[in-house]
């Protein structure tokens, strides 16, 4: 039984996936998020953008972020001479942090960071009343003003980066808002599209520390 649905797939799919290779089973993905993205989309779609999009739709399977993935002004020139410059990343989550690729930020020279779990981090948030994730935005304005920041989970920490930087405590070279869910999602996300902040943003609820690393991974591998 087994080896008649492996030969069934190798021959719908013409891909031995038991014998291949995870990098040549990625291609082959790619291949067919473009196919389906389809030949009109991709003509017209910024290409500079497309290695972002499609490596999101790989995460997610979801094709609805080629409609709803935002890109601000010359993002892509901008995020790609910040990884280059070998500027930190901050992620809100251990999770976004632990899915980016540390081969490829060692190349760049990029350290990651989260300090959701840090005890001072701990000890602000319940001083001042806030999550722990806006409490490490301020710790990343002390310690790594210009970052990288990539939000996969939390709009307070989008709602907290767009205060400090109101004030000109923080001054992201870019910002990843990619926070899931349905609790001031959408109006965190918001606040980052009219700021002047170089960002990548997945508007509506949609999105995830995935998304987030992601992202960062795409920027990383065309850089």
């Amino acid at each position: 039984m087994g080896a008649d649905w492996t030969e069934a797939l190798r021959e719908q799919t013409g891909v031995d996936f038991l014998a291949t290779r995870p990098e040549e089973i990625e291609k082959k993905s790619f291949e067919i998020i473009q196919s389906e993205l389809g030949v009109d989309f991709l003509q017209t779609y910024p290409a500079g953008q497309l290695p972002v999009l499609c490596r999101v739709i790989h995460t997610t399977a979801d094709f609805s972020y080629r409609d709803s993935l935002y890109f601000s002004d010359d993002v892509i020139a901008r995020a790609l001479k910040a990884v280059q410059s070998g500027v930190p990343v901050v992620t809100d989550t251990t999770m976004a942090a632990a899915g980016i690729n540390k081969q490829a930020a060692k190349k760049h020279k990029i350290t990651i960071h989260c300090f959701i779990g840090d005890e001072d981090v701990k000890e602000a948030a319940r001083r001042d009343g806030m999550t722990r994730s806006a409490a490490s935005v301020d710790k990343a304005a002390r310690l790594y003003p210009q970052c990288i920041y990539a939000v996969g989970n939390a709009p307070t920490a989008l709602m907290r980066l767009y205060e400090l930087m109101s004030e000109g405590r923080i001054h992201p070279c870019l910002i990843i808002g990619a926070p899931v869910g349905f609790v001031n999602v959408r109006e965190a996300k918001e606040l980052i599209l009219h700021s002047e902040v170089p960002a990548i943003v997945a508007r509506g609820r949609k999105g995830g520390s995935t998304v987030a690393a992601a992202i960062c991974n795409a920027l990383l591998y065309m850089a």
